[in-house]
Parts: structure tokens; sequence; C-alpha cells
């Protein structure tokens, strides 16, 4: 502009001199100087038009120069903040549950078809990873189905989740206390199952004293109580509603099992009281007994062969506050010895597939006593008692197996449980299995051990011809 303002000046002058010299001549000599000084006017205002016309172009250019560069330097930032993402993301491991970083979002310029909607992306932000493109939006969650806007995602096979969602799908929770299972100091996910149940949980509940029910070991999940018997022990309510809590209730499973032994050709002569027991009385009992034998390592059965006093209980108890089985009525029961065996002691509160097992294995010990067998090696004793147990609950799972087909027939069906062999409810057939489980997975030498070979020689020799050769050798034939 210094052109312009120079010619301003000078044209400004020019203008203010004739204006001056204008006051001191005639008329007359205005008048000829006056029109050529027009026509130098004139000519001047279009110097000066020019001049301003040519100022506004260069103007509107030089802003129209700044715009597209301001332009070109945001789009370049963009750029640079792209690709310096894109260098910070490492490499994705292609493992389920990891987390995953897409590539940033990027500009389309050209024809590219979405991963999610199967529409044009046009000019905007777009994602690309797994070898396509996505719409932001179209990129979503498998689980909630709600776009994935998070800088970290898990994948599992070729779906993509939210971190949260795929710890709520894939990460295993306790089932005792209900929440995740925490990771281990190696970044491992380390947890406790029970081998039949398949119950999980956090290996801590073994060491925060978590109760297990008594009848099937499964722990006690923190929102279910279990009911808690007079002597300490806690059964599970599923459980508790098949128990057996007395003596005159166990009467109906002794007849069944009697009736079992006498279609093996194996009738018990003598009549042997059968007393259900609470644990104390039966750890006393078990004191008592010079040649006791008894069921498992903690007494739940036991085969008396001495004279004693057994306190027995009479009277189911009640249960009262906070889940607490109260005041079980007993009495003393005076054993007189008039045969080998003087009563089977059985603890009460079990469930009567496992008050079953138990009485079914006391009483093959009261069979083998009463019928002559000399002291037998305790694998050899133990193991066909468990033999004749495992027989039991086999014949009672067929038996339920077959009730339940028959009664699924009938509309009046019932999943009530019946002290003969007849409908079961899903959960005690489950049980029996598992009482069964236990006896094939024991791993002690003389309840298991002796078990697996005691049954190898039945399925091979018949349960007649293996006890003729305990009875002549006092081992299992091979």
């Amino acid at each position: 502009m210094g052109w312009l303002t120079k010619i301003f000046k000078g044209s400004s002058h020019r203008i203010s001199e004739s204006e001056y010299n204008s006051k001191h001549v005639d008329n007359r000599l205005w008048e000829e100087p006056s029109t050529n000084l027009e026509v130098y006017a004139q000519n001047e205002n279009e110097d000066i038009d020019r001049a301003i016309a040519l100022s506004l172009l260069e103007e509107e250019d030089r802003k129209a120069r700044a715009k597209e560069k301001n332009l070109h330097l945001e789009e370049d930032e963009q750029l640079a903040r792209a690709l310096q993402e894109s260098l910070n993301v490492e490499p994705p491991p292609l493992q389920n549950g990891n987390s995953y970083h897409p590539f940033p979002f990027v500009y389309s310029s050209g024809y590219r078809i979405c991963g999610g909607c199967h529409n044009e992306i046009g000019h905007g932000r777009f994602l690309n990873f797994m070898g396509a493109v996505w719409h932001p939006n179209c990129f979503k969650c498998h689980a909630c189905h709600q776009p994935i806007f998070d800088y970290e995602f898990s994948m599992s096979g070729n779906q993509p989740y939210h971190k949260m969602c795929y710890k709520e799908q894939y990460h295993p929770k306790c089932d005792v206390c209900k929440q995740f299972i925490p990771t281990g100091a190696n970044g491992l996910i380390e947890y406790r199952a029970h081998p039949f149940w398949l119950q999980k949980y956090c290996p801590s509940h073994e060491m925060d004293r978590t109760p297990r029910c008594c009848s099937c070991e499964r722990m006690e999940p923190r929102d279910t109580k279990y009911v808690k018997l007079d002597d300490g022990r806690k059964i599970c309510l599923e459980c508790l509603d098949s128990a057996i809590m007395d003596t005159s209730e166990c009467q109906p499973l002794y007849l069944d099992i009697q009736e079992f032994y006498e279609g093996l050709n194996m009738r018990v002569a003598q009549k042997v009281p059968l007393l259900l027991v609470e644990r104390q009385a039966l750890n006393d009992a078990m004191e008592g007994e010079k040649h006791g034998h008894h069921h498992l390592p903690e007494t739940r059965g036991l085969c008396l062969s001495e004279e004693q006093t057994i306190s027995t209980i009479l009277r189911k108890p009640r249960i009262g506050a906070g889940n607490r089985v109260m005041e079980p009525l007993t009495e003393p029961f005076r054993l007189t010895r008039r045969c080998e065996v003087t009563a089977i002691l059985i603890l009460y509160g079990l469930p009567r597939l496992l008050t079953g097992s138990i009485l079914a294995h006391e009483m093959m010990h009261a069979w083998l006593r009463l019928n002559g067998f000399r002291t037998l090696r305790p694998d050899v004793e133990e193991g066909i008692c468990q033999v004749l147990a495992h027989m039991w609950i086999e014949s009672e799972i067929v038996a339920g197996s077959a009730s339940t087909s028959v009664a699924s027939t009938s509309a009046s069906s019932s999943s009530a449980t019946s002290s003969k062999k007849g409908k079961r409810s899903q959960f005690e057939r489950k049980l029996g299995e598992f009482f069964k489980h236990q006896i094939e997975s024991d791993t002690s030498a003389a309840y298991g051990d002796g078990f697996r070979a005691g049954n190898r020689a039945v399925r091979q020799y018949g349960i007649k011809s293996t006890l003729e050769h305990i009875r002549m050798t006092g081992s299992f034939p091979y």
C-alpha cells in the first residue's frame, strides 16, 4: 500500500494547490485552467479506483491463501495425531479374551464397504480392523450389541466384546461368593473345582472355614443357608429333603435292603437291630467295640459284636431358629449278645441313598460274621462290603430311572421320594450317582483298592464264587 499512499498524498496535494490558486484569479483566468483540471481530476480518479480495486483483490487473495494454509495445517495435525496413535499401538495377541487395540479412526478417501451394515463408507471416519472397515457405530459388541468406542476390547473367536461384557460372559465366577475368581500373581485365573459336581470356587474358601454339606460335600454358597445338625454337621436343603432323621423312619429302608440281600441268595438269618444315632453315640460305640468295622475315615456306620448300651434317636428333631436342628428325642437301648452281631448303627440325618449304601455295607459285615467267615484282611472284608454297597446303589439308580420313565407318561406323576424303589427327584438320582462315584474313586487301600479288586472278581466270577474263594483262601480270586 505504500504506492497507494503516495498517490493519495500527491493527489491531495495537487487538489489543495489548485483550490488555493483559484482564489487569486478572476473568472476568466479560472475557466481555462478549470477545464484542464477537470480532465486531470478525472484521470486521477480512475487511477485511484484502479488502485483500490487492486488492493481489494490482493487482500482477498491473501485471505484465501491464509485460509487454505490453515486448512492444510489442521489436516496435517490430524494426520500426525493418527500416525502417532498408530505408532503407539502394539500388535494384539490372537488369543481369546486378550485386549485388542483397533487401528485409530482415519478418514475415508475411496470406495469402501462397512463390515457391519455392508453399506458404502463415504467421506468420514471409519475403523480398520480384522481386514475390514467399519462405520464407528457398526463395530458392535457381540454380547450387548452396543458400539465399541473403547480403546481396548476383547475377542472370542472372531467376535469382538467390550472388556466388561467379555468378563461377564467368560470370566469364571465363584459358586460360593458369587464374585469373579481373582487373577493370581502370575496373571492366571486359578480356582478349585469339585471332581463330581464341578462346583468352582476361590482357593481362599478352603481356608476361610466355608462349610461343606456332610452328604454331597458341596461348599455352602453365600446366598444359601445350610441346616446345622445338633452335632455340628451341616446339610444342604436338597440333601435334607430325603434325609432319614430317626430309627423308626429308617425301618422301611432296612426292609428294602434285606430284600436286596435275599435276592442275591444271601439272606441274613438273624434279626439284627438297626439304630440311628448321633455322632457322639457312634464314636462312643466304636471305642467300646473290640473288633469294630467302621465305614470310611469319618465313621458313619458300625456293625457291633459287643454288648453295649446305645443312645438311639427315637423321634426326629425339629428345625429351630437359624436353620438349626434341635432337641432330638433319644433313649438308651441295651444291646444283648445273642449271636455274632449285636446291632448295626447308622449316623442320622443323611439322605436315603447314602443311608442305604452305608446300611448295605454294614449288613455285609454282619452276613460274613453270621456265616462263619474267619477274620479277613481289611482290604478283603472292607472291599467286599463296598462291592455290596455299590451294587445296591446301582440297583436303586436303575429302578429310579425306570420308574421315572414310566411316571413321566402320567399326568399325576410326582417327584416325592418313597421308601420303596420308586419315584426319584432329579437331584436324588444325581446324588445316587455321586455316592456311586465316591465308592469307585476312593483312594484308600482298604475301601478303594479293596473295592476295585472285589468288584473285578464279582464281575468275572459272580458274587457266589467270589465269596466261596474268600472263605477258602481269605483273598479275592484273580
